[in-house]
């Protein structure tokens, strides 16, 4: 089927935008073009891809199916243009997803050692979950993913290396002393309010999963995004937070760790990226600083 590749890429814009009006503004092109591509498209194709009403536009089942396909193809379009110039100013650019712990707690000291050895670099950071990171990567809009490890949603086309290895820990301040010194079974802890991540982390997923390898269903008293709320309302007594390891709080001489009777297994911080992508000069530095020397091309 020859279609043309300017249908695909007005396509795009609508699909991500869910806006005929947006997609004219970012593309440079009268709304009436806009539709007539939509339109046209659709025809070649013999699907409907969007319904429109006259407040939104939304995606058919059909045009979901169709931008999975699009976006990482005009991503890696986007990639491509991007290394192109970065050559060209001898700069670069690297995009890192990573969730806003392993940005404060890991990532800083590798990114301020970066910015100090390649100071023309642009450097890219999105803000997202270990699961959305994933998603990120897969779909192309980033080069490079540090996030939670094991990660079911890290496709087959990734390269994962492991930089780092922690432990995930209960903390809970002075109105839990009564816990100092003891040893809490899985169940036991269940008598107390649990303070978590929210259900769209792999920190969730691996709590839950704990508990039901031990016949017990989790249910937490306030579930959040964010392991410094986690912390915060842990220091201020209202129940006990689960949180990796590095990211206990040094200054703090309230807070105490909570100790269990089943072990924790160990979890790893590791960094993905896509083995059958190109990647710059910068991500190729970048990579080689979190884990060492080795060749990090495809």
């Amino acid at each position: 089927m020859d279609i043309n590749y300017e249908l695909y890429k007005v396509f795009y814009y609508v699909a991500t935008t869910l806006s005929f009006s947006e997609a004219s503004k970012q593309l440079f092109i009268s709304q009436s073009a806009v539709s007539q591509s939509i339109k046209a498209l659709e025809k070649k194709l013999n699907e409907t891809l969007f319904i429109r009403s006259t407040k939104k536009v939304r995606l058919t089942p059909e045009g979901e199916i169709l931008l999975r396909h699009i976006e990482p193809a005009i991503n890696l379009i986007k990639r491509g243009e991007t290394q192109i110039m970065d050559a060209a100013s001898h700069g670069g650019q690297i995009r890192i997803g990573a969730s806003d712990t392993i940005c404060r707690y890991f990532l800083v000291p590798y990114l301020e050692k970066f910015h100090k050895s390649f100071p023309g670099a642009h450097i890219k950071v999105t803000n997202a979950t270990s699961i959305r990171c994933a998603e990120l990567l897969e779909s192309g809009q980033v080069d490079l993913i540090v996030v939670n490890y094991p990660n079911s949603y890290l496709g087959n086309a990734a390269s994962v290396k492991t930089i780092k290895t922690f432990r995930d820990v209960f903390i809970a301040n002075a109105s839990f002393s009564a816990l100092k010194g003891r040893a809490l079974s899985f169940r036991e802890l269940l008598e107390y309010p649990i303070l978590m991540l929210d259900k769209k982390s792999t920190t969730s997923e691996f709590l839950h999963a704990l508990f039901q390898q031990h016949q017990l269903d989790l249910v937490p008293e306030i579930e959040l995004s964010s392991n410094d709320l986690l912390i915060d309302l842990a220091s201020i007594g209202l129940g006990i937070a689960f949180i990796p390891d590095y990211c206990i709080p040094h200054k703090s001489t309230d807070l105490f760790t909570v100790q269990t009777k089943e072990k924790l297994p160990r979890r790893e911080l590791a960094v993905a990226y896509n083995e059958h992508m190109p990647v710059s000069k910068a991500v190729e530095e970048f990579l080689r600083g979190l884990t060492g020397p080795e060749d990090t091309q495809a």
